[in-house]
């Protein structure tokens, strides 16, 4: 028989999770297109209570990685309402799954088994089922693997996954999104400016009011640089609050793109600074060196934006004691790599 003769016609991807766990898992959704091309890739995810489509639906359907998902409610117990949902899994003809699992322990591995058993798929390719795929590495130093290698790891029967690609983590963004973004950035914004979100749905993560309003107090005194707040409409008024202390062109684009055309616009940032959160990944994903701040939730590196190019601040006793002049320091930092001329321009006028 041949090779497509014997390839699936649909092929099933597991994956829950929220916006920065659908850009982490990105170069695994770009290997399963490049391993199943003609197969219709449908994903099973997890859809909140507020929004019609998945965060991983919204973010990787218009970029060609999959064609539609089901849903997936997280902490179903409901004997009757897991029937159905396996009773429709099996209606698709499935033969094929593959698993795109957070680390949730082996024993909900093996559960995630024996549910995908009764739906009638046979195959299942990337379940860590073994102790070295289901945790993060890691090193002799300490150092925590990130996420996005461990995920790779999972998925190494389908083939290298090389996370330093230039394309690892792109989202195959559309002209039509890049022209919607490109509709809110008339000039000055029309040139490398720095994005900032401040934002993040998760206390434990937010980085507090009181220290934003410090930073910008202080670098709105050295610094006018084009501005421009991103993230979800409720972000707006902290945006608001700190557009006014800053001396130079702002823009609060807050609520007013979805996730993927601010992945637009953040291909035309110098840098982005945030907490641990969405945008941050959106960003890191469309080439902007990021300024990650980090806290007590997540052990240091597993979900930092992949690359070299980030500056990470991470304290584990919590991201509100990270302070406001390590934050500045390491804006001037990414002012003077990535912004040399604007750089130059705010000393002589300071």
């Amino acid at each position: 028989m041949s090779d497509a003769a014997r390839a699936p016609s649909k092929v099933l991807i597991y994956r829950l999770g929220s916006l920065g766990d659908t850009v982490v898992a990105v170069p695994c959704f770009r290997r399963i297109m490049e391993a199943f091309p003609n197969a219709e890739r449908i994903v099973l995810t997890n859809r909140p209570v507020s929004s019609k489509a998945a965060p991983l639906e919204i973010i990787l359907r218009d970029g060609g990685f999959i064609h539609r998902a089901i849903a997936y409610p997280v902490g179903l117990r409901d004997p009757a309402a897991l029937v159905a949902l396996a009773r429709r899994i099996r209606a698709e003809r499935i033969d094929t799954l593959v698993y795109v699992g957070g680390g949730r322990g082996r024993l909900a591995v093996w559960r995630d088994l024996v549910f995908f058993r009764a739906c009638g798929i046979r195959k299942v390719i990337g379940a860590p089922t073994r102790p070295d795929l289901a945790i993060n590495r890691v090193d002799e130093a300490g150092v925590v693997e990130p996420e996005a290698s461990r995920l790779a790891r999972c998925l190494a029967p389908l083939g290298a996954i090389d996370l330093l690609a230039p394309d690892a983590f792109d989202l195959n963004l559309t002209p039509d999104e890049h022209a919607k973004a490109a509709s809110l950035l008339e000039a000055p914004f029309d040139q490398p400016f720095m994005a900032v979100n401040t934002g993040g749905k998760v206390v434990e993560k937010d980085w507090g009011e009181a220290n934003w309003i410090a930073l910008f107090g202080e670098i709105a005194r050295s610094l006018s640089l084009p501005l421009v707040f991103v993230g979800g409409a409720e972000d707006s008024a902290r945006a608001q609050t700190l557009g006014a202390l800053w001396k130079g062109p702002w823009l609060d684009a807050c609520g007013k793109l979805a996730p993927r055309e601010t992945a637009a616009l953040l291909t035309r940032a110098a840098f982005f600074v945030g907490h641990d959160s969405g945008p941050m990944h959106l960003a890191a994903s469309a080439g902007a060196p990021c300024i990650g701040m980090f806290g007590v939730i997540n052990r240091p590196r597993k979900w930092h934006p992949f690359g070299a190019r980030h500056r990470i601040l991470h304290d584990t006793a919590g991201v509100e004691r990270i302070s406001v002049d390590a934050v500045q320091e390491a804006i001037m930092e990414m002012v003077a790599t990535h912004m040399p001329r604007a750089a130059a321009t705010e000393v002589t006028a300071s």
